[in-house]
């Protein structure tokens, strides 16, 4: 399983890819899409919106069930990643990378402080 150091994780098992110019971006954690299986369909309805660290920004679908998404740190949803919506299985093959979820920008910086790091989530999912 893949657990990239320069990224922040939840306990949710979403990750955070904090970006030079006070935006970030979202996915879930390879473990997440490897315990979900084949994801066939990502609802994300608060593009837009501000959403406080916590609460739910989407959901992701897979053939046995449905999961909700929760925003790592508070932001403002600025994109969805459009390929995911012919493509949902780019979060199985590459959540790192082309399955990212979300972009926002940061409104509350310091909550990024507050995320694990890799090692970190590497002993949270044991």
């Amino acid at each position: 399983m893949n657990f990239p150091a320069d990224l922040k994780y939840t306990s949710d098992h979403e990750w955070l890819r904090v970006e030079e110019d006070g935006t970030a971006t979202i996915g879930i954690t390879d473990f997440a899409q490897s315990e979900l299986g084949d994801l066939v369909y990502v609802d994300i309805d608060t593009i837009g919106e501000t959403v406080a660290q916590g609460e739910e920004f989407g959901a992701v679908e897979a053939v046995k069930t449905t999961s909700d998404l929760f925003m790592p740190v508070s932001g403002e949803v600025l994109s969805f990643n459009e390929a995911l919506e012919d493509n949902p299985e780019l979060i199985n093959d590459d959540p790192y990378g082309e399955g990212w979820i979300v972009k926002i920008k940061l409104t509350k910086k310091e909550e990024v402080e507050e995320l694990m790091d890799a090692a970190a989530y590497q002993e949270e999912i044991k």
